[in-house]
């Protein structure tokens, strides 16, 4: 009798399915259901795995490098770690922002001049980067590198008109947006001449206009490496597979751009260290697989450069890391070092032609630099007046940041046009004749002697606020 009652106000069979309550989950399942996806996310996206990914990756571009005959070219940072190092030949700096939509720009402070350098040598290269999150290409590779091209060609071949017009890949660059590019190309062009460089010397690099090719491990590979007369090919290399829908790693494990934002997986492995000891990593068991990361890292690469980067026409400066200038700096220079810690070695070897400025790294230290910079200033000074240096030495931990921004003051300072020193008496304190042209032109010898040299937007903001006043 109860069954039926139950029917009756429920209607005939309702009873034995589901209620509404039943087929929502509470919080505490929810919580338990986002548990689970993310320890499933994290272990797809492990080191192990990124790591065989890495590898699998790289063996297509190796393959990709014999195809077309043509040296390898990392695009820094994420480029390094898919190339073996004995078939790198060089590094790149061209950054996806620049690619971005609506934000495409030509950077006059990474203008890769070195880049020309290794494909006037071989006819080509192979600039290799990858993506990740679902995407064919990064836009390193879709638009800032074909804007890159363009306007090389604009400044060095204004006899190749046919080499004027930028080209992009239309599977991934729509009409509308390759426009819009195309229209900021002469901007660019007139950026570029503001930093009066040499152009001839620049020409002598390369003899054809360059052109980009698109290859990503859909591509049909040639049998035999292809010649082309008419331009210089720029093979713009994907190394990574694409992954359909918005996660970056597939049933099997792997995980496309596996070496994407290294600082936040790689346990401060590099990809120098990830070559030297591949092996070791590729057998280790995942459970130790930080354990023994952290081993490696203790110990190092051992590969670090023992030479400073001199700048300028005149190289009366030099800039690269606080060891290299343990070794470098001779007793004609004068040595500035920047980092939270003294160096003994150079305080003993360089005796009164030593500065040491006390900042932290990052934000915090670079913010502080724009107040220590009129005492720095006014010691370098007294230094040029008091002795005959030979070279202006500046030097902090990575030879890239807060370093770059005190020599970048120092050149426009200190160092004429054409290279020489100027005499103390010349130098104003505030400055004053300063403009951000001369800032520029002056950044611009640091990028093309040195283009691993990455100074934060920071530190250009604290150095500019103290030359512009």
């Amino acid at each position: 009798m109860t069954e039926s009652n139950n029917e009756d106000k429920a209607g005939p069979g309702i009873a034995n399915y589901p209620q509404l309550s039943d087929l929502i989950f509470n919080n505490t399942s929810n919580n338990s259901f986002n548990k689970v996806l993310g320890e499933l996310k994290r272990s797809t996206l492990s080191i192990p795995n990124r790591l065989r990914s890495i590898k699998q990756d790289a063996n297509f571009v190796s393959e990709v490098a014999s195809a077309y005959g043509l040296p390898l070219v990392a695009n820094e940072r994420c480029g390094s770690w898919y190339i073996h190092p004995e078939q790198k030949k060089q590094s790149a700096y061209f950054k996806s922002t620049d690619g971005h939509m609506a934000q495409w720009s030509f950077s006059l402070r990474r203008l890769n001049l070195q880049v020309l350098e290794t494909i006037g040598r071989s006819d080509g290269c192979i600039i290799v980067d990858s993506t990740r999150r679902g995407k064919s290409m990064p836009d390193a590779l879709s638009k800032t590198i074909p804007i890159w091209t363009t306007v090389m060609n604009r400044i060095l071949f204004p006899d190749h008109p046919d080499s004027h017009e930028v080209t992009t890949p239309p599977t991934v660059v729509g009409a509308s947006e390759h426009t819009q590019i195309a229209a900021r190309i002469a901007g660019f062009v007139e950026s570029l001449k503001t930093l009066e460089l040499d152009i001839p010397s620049i020409r002598q690099k390369i003899t054809k206009p360059l052109r980009p090719i698109w290859v990503t491990p859909t591509s049909s590979l040639p049998e035999s490496p292809p010649n082309f007369p008419s331009f210089h090919p720029v093979v713009l290399l994907t190394a990574s597979s694409r992954i359909s829908g918005s996660e970056s790693t597939s049933e099997t494990g792997y995980v496309q751009g596996a070496a994407d934002d290294a600082e936040a997986w790689a346990q401060g492995l590099t990809a120098p260290l990830f070559w030297k000891h591949s092996e070791t990593l590729s057998n280790t068991p995942e459970d130790m697989i930080e354990e023994v990361i952290a081993e490696l890292v203790k110990k190092g690469d051992g590969n670090q450069g023992s030479q400073l980067t001199p700048i300028g026409p005149g190289k009366r400066v030099a800039i690269g890391t606080i060891d290299a200038a343990e070794t470098d700096a001779g007793a004609k220079d004068i040595v500035i070092t920047v980092a939270s810690k003294e160096n003994e070695v150079l305080r003993s070897k360089m005796e009164t032609e030593y500065l040491h400025l006390t900042l932290v790294d990052g934000k915090v230290g670079s913010r502080q630099l724009r107040h220590s910079l009129p005492n720095l200033i006014a010691w370098v000074k007294a230094q040029l007046s008091a002795t005959s240096a030979s070279r202006i030495v500046v030097a902090d931990t990575n030879g890239k940041d807060q370093g770059v921004g005190i020599a970048l003051a120092i050149l426009c300072l200190f160092v004429t046009d054409d290279g020489n020193i100027r005499s103390s008496e010349e130098v104003k304190d505030p400055p004053n004749g300063l403009n951000k042209q001369t800032i520029k032109q002056k950044l611009s010898w640091i990028s093309v002697a040195k283009p691993d040299a990455n100074p934060s937007r920071t530190t250009l903001q604290s150095v500019n606020a103290y030359l512009l006043g």
